[in-house]
Protein backbone atom coordinates (compact mmCIF):
# COMPACT_ATOMS: atom_id res chain seq x y z
CA UNK A 1 0.00 0.00 0.00
CA UNK A 2 1.43 3.59 -1.12
CA UNK A 3 1.45 6.24 1.47
CA UNK A 4 -1.13 8.02 -0.26
CA UNK A 5 -3.29 5.37 0.44
CA UNK A 6 -2.32 4.79 4.25
CA UNK A 7 -5.72 5.00 6.08
CA UNK A 8 -4.88 6.52 9.65
CA UNK A 9 -5.02 4.79 12.81
CA UNK A 10 -7.75 5.18 15.34
CA UNK A 11 -7.94 4.69 18.85
CA UNK A 12 -4.37 2.61 18.77
CA UNK A 13 -2.94 1.15 22.12
CA UNK A 14 0.25 2.26 23.67
CA UNK A 15 2.79 1.15 23.15
CA UNK A 16 1.88 2.15 19.43
CA UNK A 17 4.30 0.86 16.56
CA UNK A 18 4.16 1.09 12.47
CA UNK A 19 6.31 0.97 9.45
CA UNK A 20 6.11 4.46 7.74
CA UNK A 21 4.57 3.37 4.20
CA UNK A 22 7.36 4.43 1.49
CA UNK A 23 9.51 5.78 4.35
CA UNK A 24 9.77 9.35 5.40
CA UNK A 25 9.61 12.47 2.27
CA UNK A 26 10.20 16.19 2.08
CA UNK A 27 6.60 17.59 3.06
CA UNK A 28 5.22 14.68 5.00
CA UNK A 29 3.28 15.79 8.41
CA UNK A 30 2.47 13.58 10.79
CA UNK A 31 -0.01 14.37 12.72
CA UNK A 32 -0.65 12.75 16.86
CA UNK A 33 -3.72 13.49 18.43
CA UNK A 34 -4.33 11.81 22.12
CA UNK A 35 -4.32 12.69 25.88
CA UNK A 36 -1.64 12.84 29.04
CA UNK A 37 -2.82 9.76 31.47
CA UNK A 38 -3.19 11.92 35.01
CA UNK A 39 -0.78 9.71 36.60
CA UNK A 40 2.18 9.72 33.65
CA UNK A 41 6.17 10.00 34.34
CA UNK A 42 6.79 10.46 30.71
CA UNK A 43 6.37 8.95 27.51
CA UNK A 44 7.77 9.09 24.17
CA UNK A 45 7.63 9.55 20.40
CA UNK A 46 10.17 8.37 18.03
CA UNK A 47 11.51 7.75 14.66
CA UNK A 48 13.55 4.66 14.12
CA UNK A 49 15.94 4.14 11.14
CA UNK A 50 15.81 0.05 12.07
CA UNK A 51 17.75 -0.24 15.64
CA UNK A 52 18.70 3.78 15.21
CA UNK A 53 16.49 6.16 16.42
CA UNK A 54 16.79 9.36 13.97
CA UNK A 55 14.28 11.51 16.54
CA UNK A 56 13.47 11.05 20.31
CA UNK A 57 10.89 13.15 21.80
CA UNK A 58 10.68 12.41 25.40
CA UNK A 59 8.20 14.32 28.07
CA UNK A 60 8.90 13.76 31.34
CA UNK A 61 7.06 14.58 34.36
CA UNK A 62 9.35 13.44 37.44
CA UNK A 63 11.00 16.26 38.99
CA UNK A 64 10.40 19.01 36.85
CA UNK A 65 8.39 18.77 33.89
CA UNK A 66 10.91 18.98 30.58
CA UNK A 67 10.71 17.37 27.14
CA UNK A 68 14.32 16.30 25.81
CA UNK A 69 14.80 15.45 22.14
CA UNK A 70 17.46 13.27 20.29
CA UNK A 71 18.76 11.11 17.91
CA UNK A 72 20.82 7.85 18.84
CA UNK A 73 23.67 6.54 17.13
CA UNK A 74 25.95 6.01 19.84
CA UNK A 75 23.48 9.01 21.67
CA UNK A 76 24.21 12.54 20.44
CA UNK A 77 24.11 15.27 22.76
CA UNK A 78 20.98 15.33 24.50
CA UNK A 79 18.61 18.61 23.67
CA UNK A 80 16.34 19.99 26.40
CA UNK A 81 13.27 21.99 27.33
CA UNK A 82 12.19 22.68 30.65
CA UNK A 83 8.87 23.13 29.77
CA UNK A 84 6.20 20.70 28.13
CA UNK A 85 2.73 21.62 26.66
CA UNK A 86 1.65 18.30 27.40
CA UNK A 87 0.09 18.63 30.86
CA UNK A 88 -1.40 15.63 32.32
CA UNK A 89 -4.56 14.48 31.80
CA UNK A 90 -5.24 17.35 28.53
CA UNK A 91 -5.91 16.81 25.10
CA UNK A 92 -2.99 17.33 22.82
CA UNK A 93 -2.29 17.69 18.53
CA UNK A 94 1.57 17.48 18.23
CA UNK A 95 2.77 17.36 14.46
CA UNK A 96 5.82 16.41 12.84
CA UNK A 97 6.35 18.24 9.89
CA UNK A 98 9.74 16.50 7.71
CA UNK A 99 11.55 19.03 5.58
CA UNK A 100 14.89 18.98 3.59
CA UNK A 101 16.64 20.28 6.66
CA UNK A 102 14.84 19.63 10.02
CA UNK A 103 12.11 18.30 11.62
CA UNK A 104 9.54 21.01 12.46
CA UNK A 105 7.28 20.09 15.61
CA UNK A 106 4.07 22.09 16.24
CA UNK A 107 2.13 21.47 19.51
CA UNK A 108 -1.57 22.38 19.95
CA UNK A 109 -0.96 24.64 16.84
CA UNK A 110 1.77 26.43 18.37
CA UNK A 111 6.04 25.76 16.75
CA UNK A 112 7.37 23.60 19.55
CA UNK A 113 11.29 23.02 17.96
CA UNK A 114 13.28 22.72 14.77
CA UNK A 115 15.35 19.75 15.01
CA UNK A 116 17.99 19.43 12.25
CA UNK A 117 18.78 16.15 10.75
CA UNK A 118 21.55 13.81 12.15
CA UNK A 119 20.46 10.95 10.30
CA UNK A 120 19.02 10.72 7.01
CA UNK A 121 14.95 11.28 7.02
CA UNK A 122 14.91 9.02 4.28
CA UNK A 123 15.81 6.18 5.96
CA UNK A 124 13.58 6.45 8.47
CA UNK A 125 10.94 3.59 8.27
CA UNK A 126 8.61 3.52 11.62
CA UNK A 127 7.31 5.74 13.49
CA UNK A 128 6.68 4.76 17.56
CA UNK A 129 4.88 6.03 20.82
CA UNK A 130 5.26 4.57 23.98
CA UNK A 131 4.41 5.50 27.74
CA UNK A 132 1.31 7.14 29.61
CA UNK A 133 -0.83 8.04 26.76
CA UNK A 134 -3.44 7.41 25.11
CA UNK A 135 -3.91 8.07 21.31
CA UNK A 136 -7.16 8.53 19.84
CA UNK A 137 -4.98 9.33 16.13
CA UNK A 138 -2.08 9.17 13.95
CA UNK A 139 -2.30 10.04 11.16
CA UNK A 140 0.39 10.48 7.51
CA UNK A 141 0.02 12.22 4.63
CA UNK A 142 1.82 14.33 2.42
CA UNK A 143 1.59 18.28 2.52
CA UNK A 144 3.92 19.99 0.34
CA UNK A 145 1.94 23.25 0.47
CA UNK A 146 1.53 23.01 4.38
CA UNK A 147 0.38 26.32 5.73
CA UNK A 148 -0.56 27.13 9.31
CA UNK A 149 -4.94 28.02 9.66
CA UNK A 150 -5.70 30.78 11.41
CA UNK A 151 -4.50 30.95 15.02
CA UNK A 152 -8.29 31.40 15.84
CA UNK A 153 -10.45 28.61 15.06
CA UNK A 154 -13.73 31.17 15.60
CA UNK A 155 -16.77 29.34 14.55
CA UNK A 156 -17.59 30.01 11.43
CA UNK A 157 -14.43 29.23 10.25
CA UNK A 158 -12.79 29.00 7.15
CA UNK A 159 -9.83 27.50 5.71
CA UNK A 160 -8.13 27.16 2.26
CA UNK A 161 -6.87 23.55 1.23
CA UNK A 162 -3.75 24.64 -0.01
CA UNK A 163 -3.41 22.17 -3.10
CA UNK A 164 -6.75 21.45 -2.96
CA UNK A 165 -7.99 17.69 -2.76
CA UNK A 166 -6.76 14.31 -3.89
CA UNK A 167 -6.07 10.60 -2.70
CA UNK A 168 -5.45 9.95 0.54
CA UNK A 169 -5.57 13.85 2.07
CA UNK A 170 -6.94 13.74 5.67
CA UNK A 171 -9.13 16.59 6.87
CA UNK A 172 -9.06 16.33 10.69
CA UNK A 173 -11.70 18.21 12.75
CA UNK A 174 -11.66 18.30 16.55
CA UNK A 175 -13.44 20.41 19.50
CA UNK A 176 -16.63 20.44 21.74
CA UNK A 177 -20.52 19.92 21.08
CA UNK A 178 -22.37 22.24 22.62
CA UNK A 179 -25.08 21.33 25.41
CA UNK A 180 -28.18 22.72 23.28
CA UNK A 181 -26.78 22.21 19.42
CA UNK A 182 -29.33 22.49 16.84
CA UNK A 183 -27.16 21.32 13.40
CA UNK A 184 -23.10 21.43 12.60
CA UNK A 185 -22.19 21.63 9.40
CA UNK A 186 -18.52 20.86 7.91
CA UNK A 187 -18.15 21.72 3.87
CA UNK A 188 -15.63 21.05 1.49
CA UNK A 189 -16.15 23.66 -0.97
CA UNK A 190 -15.21 24.70 -4.55
CA UNK A 191 -15.29 27.94 -6.60
CA UNK A 192 -18.81 26.60 -8.48
CA UNK A 193 -20.35 24.78 -5.64
CA UNK A 194 -20.12 22.02 -2.54
CA UNK A 195 -18.25 18.84 -2.72
CA UNK A 196 -19.98 17.31 -0.05
CA UNK A 197 -21.77 18.92 3.17
CA UNK A 198 -21.73 17.18 6.13
CA UNK A 199 -24.12 17.79 8.66
CA UNK A 200 -25.05 16.10 11.96
CA UNK A 201 -28.73 17.53 12.71
CA UNK A 202 -29.19 17.42 16.32
CA UNK A 203 -33.00 18.45 15.72
CA UNK A 204 -33.91 15.44 13.61
CA UNK A 205 -31.00 13.37 15.15
CA UNK A 206 -29.63 12.58 11.87
CA UNK A 207 -26.49 13.24 9.83
CA UNK A 208 -26.94 14.52 6.16
CA UNK A 209 -24.35 14.21 3.13
CA UNK A 210 -25.37 16.40 0.19
CA UNK A 211 -23.80 18.06 -2.95
CA UNK A 212 -24.52 21.76 -4.03
CA UNK A 213 -23.56 21.91 -8.03
CA UNK A 214 -25.30 24.18 -10.80
CA UNK A 215 -27.01 26.08 -7.81
CA UNK A 216 -29.12 23.41 -6.82
CA UNK A 217 -28.96 20.70 -4.42
CA UNK A 218 -28.87 17.00 -4.95
CA UNK A 219 -30.17 14.27 -3.80
CA UNK A 220 -29.81 13.90 0.39
CA UNK A 221 -28.32 10.94 1.86
CA UNK A 222 -29.38 10.78 5.58
CA UNK A 223 -28.87 7.87 8.30
CA UNK A 224 -28.92 6.97 11.85
CA UNK A 225 -28.23 6.30 14.71
CA UNK A 226 -26.70 10.02 15.76
CA UNK A 227 -22.86 9.22 16.13
CA UNK A 228 -22.11 12.43 18.08
CA UNK A 229 -23.27 13.40 21.40
CA UNK A 230 -24.82 16.91 22.83
CA UNK A 231 -21.90 18.47 25.23
CA UNK A 232 -19.01 15.56 24.24
CA UNK A 233 -15.57 15.99 22.52
CA UNK A 234 -15.43 15.82 18.54
CA UNK A 235 -13.07 14.26 16.19
CA UNK A 236 -14.20 13.92 12.74
CA UNK A 237 -11.68 12.92 10.17
CA UNK A 238 -12.51 12.88 6.63
CA UNK A 239 -10.22 10.81 4.25
CA UNK A 240 -10.29 11.48 0.52
CA UNK A 241 -10.40 8.32 -1.12
CA UNK A 242 -10.13 7.94 -4.93
CA UNK A 243 -13.72 7.17 -5.49
CA UNK A 244 -15.62 8.57 -1.95
CA UNK A 245 -14.88 10.07 1.33
CA UNK A 246 -14.95 8.15 4.19
CA UNK A 247 -15.57 10.08 7.56
CA UNK A 248 -14.67 8.69 10.50
CA UNK A 249 -16.31 10.01 13.89
CA UNK A 250 -14.08 9.76 16.87
CA UNK A 251 -12.30 6.84 15.88
CA UNK A 252 -15.25 4.98 14.24
CA UNK A 253 -15.95 4.75 10.50
CA UNK A 254 -19.45 6.09 10.31
CA UNK A 255 -20.34 7.33 6.49
CA UNK A 256 -18.97 6.99 3.24
CA UNK A 257 -20.33 9.41 0.20
CA UNK A 258 -19.50 8.61 -3.32
CA UNK A 259 -17.75 11.38 -5.31
CA UNK A 260 -19.97 13.07 -6.79
CA UNK A 261 -17.78 16.41 -7.96
CA UNK A 262 -14.42 14.26 -9.69
CA UNK A 263 -12.42 17.37 -10.47
CA UNK A 264 -11.09 17.15 -6.56
CA UNK A 265 -7.93 19.41 -7.21
CA UNK A 266 -10.41 22.49 -7.44
CA UNK A 267 -11.83 21.41 -3.64
CA UNK A 268 -9.88 24.04 -2.09
CA UNK A 269 -11.94 25.79 0.79
CA UNK A 270 -13.28 23.90 4.35
CA UNK A 271 -16.13 25.70 5.81
CA UNK A 272 -17.13 25.08 9.43
CA UNK A 273 -20.37 26.66 10.97
CA UNK A 274 -22.84 25.86 13.83
CA UNK A 275 -22.96 24.52 17.57
CA UNK A 276 -19.56 23.38 17.97
CA UNK A 277 -15.84 24.96 19.94
CA UNK A 278 -13.04 24.28 17.73
CA UNK A 279 -9.77 23.22 19.79
CA UNK A 280 -7.69 21.97 16.61
CA UNK A 281 -8.66 21.94 12.24
CA UNK A 282 -6.24 20.65 10.17
CA UNK A 283 -7.85 21.40 6.49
Amino acid sequence: MALHQQLPFFNPSVPFSTPIQGGLMDGMIITLSGRVLPDAEEFSVNLHNGSNIALDLKARYECSLNIEHDTSQKWGSEQKRFETPFSRGQLFVLQILVTLGSYKVSINEKPFMDYKHRLPFKSVDSFHVDGKVALNLVAFQLAPHLVAPPGSFKVPYKSIIHGGLHAGKVIIVQGFIQSQPYRIVISLRHKHGIALDYSPRFDENVVVRNTYEDGQWGEEERSKPMPFKKGEPLLVVIFCGQHQYEVFVNGEKAHTYSHRFTNLEEIDVLDIRGDVQLTFVQP
